[in-house]
């Protein structure tokens, strides 16, 4: 049988792995001279000093005025060219679309919402369009390089071929969204995920600053979790890794099939918990247009002790703790976030959450609330960009 995932390294590929640490220790400790980054990363000064160079005419770095001295010559600092280059980053919520235009360094310069868009199929397509067109405009009137546009959907996504392989609440089905996007713009384009790129904009800017194991749970209509292993993301064999709203949180649950929402998220998402409200008033013969009734109305309900509520949400927390258990005996991440509209009550959950851990799993992580919400996609879409345009690599060696 032949060998399989057994390669070497070109020396392209070394060249690529060098600037990407070179690139990556100016981003994190800039302004920094060049015999500091050849001393800190055991490289030689000429290695170093060409990559450089090289970063410099690509204008992703720029020279200052202060100098370093190593014994030699006197040689300029340098620092990441954070305010030249701007990206177009979009999160495709399931009722709400979000865009904004933002720099290398987070800052974000332009905003777009649409929300309860409530569109399917092509119409949903015109509408990422039209959003796109509104943050171009603007970007377009700083005189700055746009670097590209980064789409997050709620979906499974091939992010190597910019596919979108499902994405139930825009019934968007093996649709070719990067093709379609770059032939209309004419810019890089990166489609993925909108939780993996949540994932990444914690990692850089949120609460996961800079960790290397996290993992982001996202839990809105739906539910869903970004993973990042030893600073990368972790997508699985099918593109699927994270996609915990099919989690069968108990033996019942093996009974049924699940076509559309996951039995998680049928318990313990924003849909679900205002669909089960919704039964449990009409049960209960209780005048209200139940249509009205959203995750949020039952929080607000079970924090004024409405018994009804209060049931709805001590099991809703218990199903996600399950699931993040699960999540924690996986993958062992230094911190979980929480992301997404549910999250709005992060005081309501975190806390039980926390208590019913104690003592279940071997090491209870810091479990936080996203500081970011919906812009930590379009920020994580900004990374990605960078990162594919940068030809960026992630190297780890087996001990």
């Amino acid at each position: 049988m032949p060998m399989k995932h057994i390669r070497t390294i070109t020396a392209s590929e070394m060249r690529g792995i060098n600037r990407t640490a070179i690139l990556e220790m100016i981003r994190q400790r800039g302004p920094v001279g060049r015999s500091e980054i050849a001393n800190y990363l055991n490289l030689s000064l000429p290695t170093v000093m060409r990559i450089v160079e090289d970063l410099i005419e690509e204008r992703l770095v720029r020279e200052l005025d202060e100098t370093e001295w190593s014994g030699g010559r006197r040689r300029t600092r340098v620092e990441l060219n954070k305010h030249e280059h701007l990206t177009i980053g979009l999160d495709l919520g399931v009722t709400k679309f979000f865009g904004a235009v933002t720099d290398l360094s987070g800052k974000i310069l332009f905003e777009e919402r649409l929300d309860k868009h409530e569109t399917k199929g092509e119409i949903s397509f015109d509408l990422v369009c039209e959003l796109i067109s509104r943050l171009l405009e603007q970007a377009e009137t700083t005189g700055k390089r746009i670097m590209g546009i980064g789409i997050g959907v709620p979906g499974v996504t091939y992010h190597d071929k910019g596919v979108v392989e499902w994405a139930p609440s825009l019934e968007w089905r093996n649709f070719p969204l990067r093709e379609r996007i770059l032939h209309k713009f004419s810019l890089p384009t990166i489609v993925d995920n909108d939780v993996n790129l949540a994932a990444l904009g914690e990692v850089w800017f949120g609460a996961g600053r800079d960790a290397s194991n996290l993992v982001v749970i996202n839990i809105g209509t739906g539910i869903g979790a970004g993973v990042v292993i030893d600073g990368a993301l972790y997508r699985g064999s099918h593109q699927m890794a994270g996609e915990i709203g099919y989690l069968l949180p108990g033996r019942e649950y093996l009974s049924k099939v699940y076509p559309g929402f996951g039995a998680l998220e049928l318990l313990s998402a924003g849909a679900g918990i205002a669909q089960r409200a919704q039964a449990a008033l009409l049960e209960q013969n209780v005048q209200i247009d139940v249509e009205k009734i959203t995750a949020e109305y039952v929080f607000e309900a079970a924090r004024q002790k409405q018994p009804w509520a209060e049931k709805i949400i001590d099991d809703s927390i218990d199903y996600l703790t399950i699931a993040v258990a699960a999540v924690i005996t996986f993958f062992d991440p230094e911190v979980i976030v929480l992301n997404g509209g549910v999250s709005n009550s992060a005081s309501q959950i975190i806390q039980p959450m926390v208590r019913l851990l104690e003592g279940r799993v071997p090491h209870i992580p810091t479990i936080s609330v996203s500081p970011l919400g919906p812009r930590a996609a379009v920020l994580g879409a900004m990374i990605n960009l960078l990162h594919n345009i940068s030809d960026f690599y992630i190297v780890r060696k087996i001990s």
